[in-house]
């Protein structure tokens, strides 16, 4: 446990995720007038709650010491341990709106979200041998999970005050639809969730639970961002940083050059997001055949998205041919 500024530790809480180059995640502990606020949690394993509980002494607390956690979205990595840490600490439990609706389809009856996700690959192009390994490539992930569900629903806008510090709830769309930052005017902390990070380009996805236009939204958030004062961000991996406008700045290039790459890979034919994403530049230059089925969805998926934004700003037209929806 560190303590990134008086009355905010940073807890490095381990995660075990299948095909995840992260070691672990970030959650931050807050002091309150009527205990800690916790912000954001991990996987549910035995390794990552006794990490909590040893980080906790480290300070002189314990779990029932938390009265309240709050999750900036819910992956599994960010969501996963909140019930059980609530079930452990009574405290009560916090996420966006939106969010509170992937509950119960992403963890608990997955059977119809199963079917919609095969439908979308479908339809954009996944072939049938590839088809079924892509819908089925978080499926595990259940296993690290204890579903709960809020006490209560933010929507940004709000305010939390815990005593030391008063956060703003910013709803910053994009990497979910219901992701939030949290936002200390007076000390200038954002607490950016997944949806800033210092080296690392967040996942932007265009699926059937997605809002419309998840890119484009999210690009907004960016530079309504860039009004705030911010000089100290929390991200949920990787570590605290500064200079939070050039890191926006280098994001928005990121996405302007996915599209300019599109744009190169639709000479041509037309093509389905498919057809697209197995030609795009991916991370580390890993060649498509050689990324395992739960990136190779994410890769799908974040192309659709690139491809929505750019129908909606006519740089691309959509058309559709036996069912299948190609890009030109």
């Amino acid at each position: 446990m560190t303590e990134i500024t008086p009355g905010i530790h940073q807890l490095k809480l381990p995660m075990t995720m299948p095909g995840s180059t992260l070691a672990h995640v970030n959650n931050y502990l807050i002091q309150g007038d009527n205990g800690y606020l916790l912000v954001d949690t991990t996987l549910n394993t035995d390794e990552a709650l006794d990490s909590l509980q040893k980080q906790l002494a480290e300070i002189g607390a314990d779990i029932r010491d938390i009265s309240q956690i709050l999750v900036t979205h819910v992956h599994p990595d960010h969501y996963g341990m909140a019930g059980r840490i609530k079930q452990l600490s009574g405290a009560i439990f916090t996420i966006h709106e939106i969010e509170k609706g992937f509950i119960e389809s992403r963890y608990i009856n997955m059977d119809k979200l199963l079917e919609q996700t095969a439908h979308w690959l479908g339809i954009n192009g996944a072939p049938p041998d590839d088809l079924a390994d892509m819908r089925d490539a978080t499926v595990e992930l259940k296993r690290y999970i204890v579903p709960t569900y809020p006490d209560f629903t933010l929507h940004g806008g709000e305010t939390i005050a815990t005593g030391m510090f008063t956060f703003q709830v910013l709803w910053t769309p994009g990497h979910t639809s219901g992701h939030i930052c949290l936002y200390e005017p007076e000390k200038k902390i954002l607490i950016s969730g997944d949806h800033i990070l210092p080296t690392i380009t967040p996942n932007i996805s265009k699926h059937p639970q997605s809002i419309d236009n998840p890119l484009g939204k999210y690009l907004d958030s960016l530079n309504d961002l860039k009004k705030l004062d911010i000089e100290l961000v929390l991200p949920g991996h990787e570590n605290p940083f500064t200079q939070l406008n050039p890191r926006i700045d280098e994001l928005i290039q990121h996405h302007e050059e996915r599209i300019a790459e599109i744009l190169t890979t639709l000479k041509g034919k037309p093509k389905t997001a498919y057809q697209i994403a197995r030609k795009l530049t991916w991370k580390d230059s890993v060649g498509w055949d050689d990324m395992p089925s739960p990136h190779q969805r994410l890769a799908m998926f974040e192309t659709i998205a690139h491809l929505e934004l750019m129908t909606i700003n006519g740089q691309t037209g959509k058309i559709s041919r036996d069912s299948i929806i190609y890009y030109q």
